[in-house]
């Protein structure tokens, strides 16, 4: 359901008791009884999952798969599948300037895209009481998985060229893609740019920046946000390129503090983070993960464009009663 997303932020940041945004998708496997590929594979199954936890949880929105191998698979890179892990790219398919001259951008639709295109348009019609976000890597992390993960850094010193090629490519595709998901009901993209948490502010500003603006630029309007997520330790650095990208809000992970972003963020931005999802969702306790999230919401309690969530995406097999608790710390954080 098409709605204005530029006021929804606005009425956010002004509610006094603010709805939690995890990135909150792969444990439905569990209430499912499937595994990670039957997931991934299947946009029945996508789209019940996500039905399923928007219904069991009061999650300001709806977050489809955060899996960041399916676009790199369009291109061709090689993916490992698990039953209980979200996929990973292995290697890399291009090394210099002519393979990634040569690399051709897939079609929308092709390797998994369609499913997940299909997944948001059914979870959008069953999901009515709250926006529905897609999820889409962003184009350095993307160009850093066709490259090699290894060696994406190295390669923006010494095959500076051969990146901004595939940063071209990337971003076209990726444009395309989110398009797709605007299309078939989506209120809105996350932007999972993770890998730029490993550069330099000023190799982030040369080799994320202008692209993920391009990105922004061209999806967002209206009824259609674009949030961007970065989970690296080096984001408040990095705050003013990643401010400059001009997506329509934040989200950053547990590799910084909260307490410190927040002073840096326009007060008419909305910005989340960031209870650890390894160490608190997916290897805490009940207790644990109710004392961080109540950490840092009284931390950032002053800043009414602050939004509790996860630090990154919530692991599949996270325990369900550490995600309740979560909810029930929110809770009782304005209740008290």
């Amino acid at each position: 359901m098409k709605r204005n997303m530029v006021r929804w932020l606005a009425d956010m940041r002004a509610a006094k008791v603010k709805k939690a945004l995890p990135i909150l998708s792969f444990p439905c496997v569990q209430l499912m009884n499937i595994s990670v590929k039957d997931l991934i594979s299947s946009s029945d199954n996508q789209a019940r999952g996500m039905k399923l936890v928007a219904d069991r949880c009061p999650a300001a929105a709806a977050v489809s798969l955060m899996d960041l191998s399916v676009e790199a698979e369009c291109f061709g890179s090689t993916i490992r599948f698990s039953d209980f892990e979200v996929p990973t790219v292995i290697g890399g398919i291009v090394s210099d300037k002519e393979g990634a001259e040569a690399l051709k951008v897939p079609q929308i639709g092709a390797g998994r895209t369609g499913i997940y295109i299909e997944a948001i348009e059914k979870a959008a019609q069953s999901i009515a009481d709250r926006p529905t976000l897609a999820g889409v890597i962003g184009p350095f992390s993307l160009a850093g998985r066709l490259c090699d993960v290894s060696q994406a850094m190295i390669y923006c010193y010494d095959e500076p060229d051969m990146i901004h090629t595939l940063m071209g490519k990337a971003t076209d595709f990726l444009i395309d893609y989110i398009e797709a998901f605007n299309q078939a009901g989506a209120n809105g993209v996350l932007i999972a740019e993770p890998l730029t948490g490993l550069l330099s502010p000023d190799l982030a500003k040369e080799f994320s920046e202008p692209y993920v603006r391009k990105i922004a630029r061209a999806v967002k309007d209206e009824s259609f946000i674009a949030v961007y997520h970065n989970c690296g330790g080096a984001t408040i650095k990095m705050i003013d390129s990643i401010l400059a990208t001009e997506a329509s809000a934040f989200h950053f992970g547990n590799a910084i503090s909260m307490a410190e972003m927040m002073p840096r963020i326009p007060a008419d931005v909305i910005a989340m983070g960031n209870v650890e999802p390894a160490g608190r969702f997916r290897n805490g306790t009940p207790e644990s993960v109710k004392a961080e999230t109540k950490r840092i919401m009284s931390e950032c309690r002053e800043y009414p464009n602050f939004v509790i969530s996860s630090g990154c995406d919530i692991p599949p097999m996270s325990p369900w009663e550490n995600i309740d608790a979560f909810f029930a710390a929110v809770n009782e954080f304005y209740e008290g």
